[in-house]
C-alpha cells in the first residue's frame, strides 16, 4: 500500500499509465497549468484551516459571506432580460417573475449604452436589438409599469451611461411613490473593463471615473440600499482570459475606484459594503469552483490589509454570476442546454449571491419566451431538487479544490503585482497590458481549439452534417421609426425651457467639482433624454479613442 501521493505515482500509477496510456499527452486547466493526475494531503502540506478557510459569515470568507448562506436564504433568480421597447420588455419581466424569477436584470440595446437616443443617426439598425431602448423617463415608466420597485431589486448593466440610467430609476420609484430608502439593485457602472474588453465607452477615462464617485456619494446619503457598482470580470473572461486573470483585472479595477473615491473624500467603510462584483462562469468545473472561493479570499485581504477595513460587510465579496455566453454554440445548440447547467452548478457550488443562466438559443438570437422559462427552470431544478444548496460550501477540504483555489489565487496575486508596478489599472489600461494578456490568452485557447487539444463538442469534433436551428425571436424591424415618432411627441408636450435651463446646468457643472447625480435626476424630471445629456458631455469632456496594442 502506498504511503504517500509521490510513492502511488511511482508505483501504481507509473504501472497502469504503462500498460494503459493517457488520452492525451498533458492535462490542463483553461488557464494553461498543469492538472496533476492525484492531489493528496502532500498537496496542502502547508495549509491551515482557519488561515485558508474559516468558517461562513467570518474573514476571509472563502466559505461564503453569510453564516447560513442557502440554508436561509437561495441565491437571487436574475434571468437578464431585455430587447425591443420598453413596453415589450415589461411583458418579458411580468413572465419571468411569474415563473419564480425573484429579481431583475436588465439588458439595454447598445444606443442606450453609449449614450445616444433612439431617433439618433447613429441609432439606426441597433434600436432594441441587443436589449430594451431607453431614452426618457417615459420610457423607464413604462418599464417599470406594474413593478413594485420597493420589493423587486433591479440590476441594470450600464455602464458610460449608469448614472444616467440610474436617475431615470430613481426618477420612477419617486413616481410609484417608492421609498428610496427601501430601493434596492445595481448599475454595473464598471467604465474600466469597458477600455479593456468591451468597448461601450464614450468619455476618456479620468471623467467617467468622476461620474462613478459621484454615484458612490450621492447614493451612500440617498439610496443606501443601492449597489452603487458591479466591478465585472464578466466580459473580460468572454474576451478570453484565463480564470485568474479575470480575478486580477477585476480586482485592480476595483482598487482603481476605491482610489478615486477615497480621493473624493469618502471612507472606504461608507461605501464598501455597497460594492458588487460580476463573474462569468465557463466549462472547466472545478476551477471555476475554485475561482470563486478564491475570489473571497483575496478581496478580503485587500480590503483589510490595504485600506484598512474595520466593517466585515465592507470586506466581502458579494457577487452576481452569469454563465459563460461565450460557450455557447451555434452548432448543436441544444447542447448549450448542457452546458449551462454544469456552469450553473458550478456557480452555486462556489456560493454566488445571485446567478443568471443563458438560454441555449442565445448564440443565435435574442432568446425566446420558452428557452428563458426553460433556463430559469435550470436554476430552480439545481436549487429545488439536486441538494447541493443544503449545506454550505459542500466541496470544502477536497485536497483538489483546496490546491486549487490555493493556485488561483496566487496566479491572481501575482498579476495584482504586475499591474501595481505598472502604476495601477488606469495605467495599465492606458499602456493596453491588460488588452494585451486577455488577447494572448484568447488566442491561445483558439489555437487549442483548432489543433483538437481542447475540444468543444459539436464544433471541432462530435460534429453532425444536420443543422436543426430553433424558432428563433426576431425584433420588429420598423421599432425605430416608431421609437422616433414616440420621441418627437416627447419633445413637443414636455417644458423646453427647463430642458435647456437643466442641460446648461450640467454642462458647466462638467468643470466643477459639482455632484451630477442631482442634475441628472433634475434633467430627467423634466424629460430630458440620454442622448441630450450625454450629448452635452460629450462637447465637455470629449470621447475616448481606442489604445490599439500590438
Amino acid at each position: 500500500m502506498s504511503k504517500s501521493t509521490q510513492e502511488w505515482l511511482e508505483s501504481t500509477w507509473g504501472k497502469a499509465i504503462s500498460r494503459f496510456p493517457q488520452r492525451r499527452p498533458k492535462f490542463e486547466s483553461s488557464s494553461g497549468v498543469d492538472v496533476d493526475p492525484l492531489y493528496g494531503p502532500e498537496a496542502l502540506a502547508e495549509w491551515n484551516y482557519h488561515e485558508k478557510l474559516g468558517y461562513p459569515g467570518e474573514f476571509p470568507f472563502t466559505r461564503g459571506v453569510q453564516p447560513t448562506m442557502y440554508r436561509g436564504r437561495l441565491w437571487t433568480m436574475r434571468q437578464y432580460a431585455g430587447f425591443a421597447d420598453a413596453e415589450e420588455s415589461n411583458r418579458r419581466y411580468k413572465f419571468l417573475l411569474e415563473q419564480g424569477q425573484t429579481g431583475l436584470s436588465v439588458a439595454f440595446d447598445l444606443p442606450t449604452q453609449i449614450g445616444y437616443d433612439s431617433d439618433s443617426p447613429e441609432a439606426e439598425g441597433e434600436v432594441g436589438k441587443v436589449g430594451v431602448a431607453i431614452s426618457s423617463l417615459e420610457d423607464m415608466e413604462t418599464l417599470t409599469n406594474g413593478i413594485p420597485m420597493e420589493k423587486i431589486t433591479t440590476s441594470m448593466t450600464i455602464n458610460s451611461t449608469g448614472p444616467i440610467l440610474l436617475a431615470l430609476y430613481v426618477a420612477a420609484a419617486k413616481k410609484q411613490g417608492a421609498d428610496l430608502s427601501k430601493i434596492g439593485g445595481t448599475i454595473q457602472n464598471d467604465i474600466l473593463k469597458e477600455y479593456i474588453a468591451r468597448g461601450t465607452y464614450i468619455y476618456p477615462p479620468r471623467p467617467s471615473l468622476r461620474l462613478i464617485t459621484d454615484t458612490f456619494a450621492w447614493c451612500k446619503d440617498n439610496l443606501p440600499e443601492w449597489n452603487t457598482i458591479s466591478i465585472s470580470g464578466y466580459h473580460m473572461r468572454e474576451a478570453g482570459c484565463t480564470a485568474a486573470q479575470e480575478l486580477a483585472f477585476t480586482f485592480a479595477d476595483a482598487i482603481e475606484y476605491v482610489d478615486a473615491a477615497l480621493k473624493a473624500g469618502l471612507q472606504f467603510d461608507e461605501f464598501g459594503g455597497r460594492l458588487a462584483f460580476f463573474w462569468a462562469c465557463h466549462s472547466n468545473f472545478l476551477e471555476e469552483v475554485a475561482k470563486f472561493r478564491a475570489s473571497r479570499r483575496i478581496w478580503a485581504q485587500i480590503a483589510k490589509e490595504r485600506y484598512a477595513s474595520k466593517d466585515p460587510r465592507a470586506q466581502m465579496v458579494r457577487f452576481h454570476t452569469q454563465t459563460g455566453g461565450a460557450t455557447l454554440t451555434a452548432q448543436q445548440p441544444l447542447n448549450n442546454l448542457v452546458r449551462t447547467t454544469l456552469q450553473a452548478m458550478s456557480a452555486v457550488l462556489g456560493g454566488t449571491q445571485s446567478l443568471h443562466t443563458n438560454s441555449y438559443d442565445e448564440a443565435l438570437a435574442l432568446p425566446t419566451e420558452e428557452s428563458v422559462e426553460l433556463a430559469l427552470r435550470t436554476q430552480q431544478i439545481i436549487a429545488f431538487e439536486s441538494g447541493v444548496a443544503d449545506t454550505i460550501d459542500p466541496l470544502a477540504g477536497s485536497y483538489y479544490i483546496e490546491a486549487l483555489t490555493d493556485r488561483v489565487e496566487a496566479e491572481a496575486w501575482a498579476y495584482l503585482k504586475r499591474i501595481e508596478d505598472i502604476g495601477g489599472a488606469l495605467v495599465g489600461i492606458e499602456q493596453g497590458f491588460q488588452q494585451r494578456e486577455i488577447q494572448e490568452s484568447a488566442y491561445r485557447l483558439q489555437k487549442m481549439t483548432e489543433t483538437k487539444d481542447r475540444i468543444v463538442v459539436g464544433v471541432n469534433d462530435f460534429v453532425t452534417d444536420s443543422m436543426v436551428e430553433p424558432d428563433l425571436m426576431r425584433v420588429d424591424p420598423t421599432l425605430g421609426k416608431r421609437r422616433a415618432q414616440q420621441l418627437a411627441a416627447l419633445r413637443k408636450r414636455r417644458d423646453n425651457t427647463a430642458v435647456e435651463r437643466i442641460l446648461a446646468r450640467i454642462r458647466a457643472a462638467a468643470h466643477t467639482d459639482e455632484n451630477t447625480m442631482p442634475l441628472f435626476i433634475e434633467a430627467v424630471e423634466a424629460y430630458a433624454t440620454v442622448g441630450e445629456i450625454c450629448s452635452v458631455l460629450r462637447e465637455e469632456w470629449g470621447e475616448y479613442q481606442e489604445v490599439m496594442t500590438i
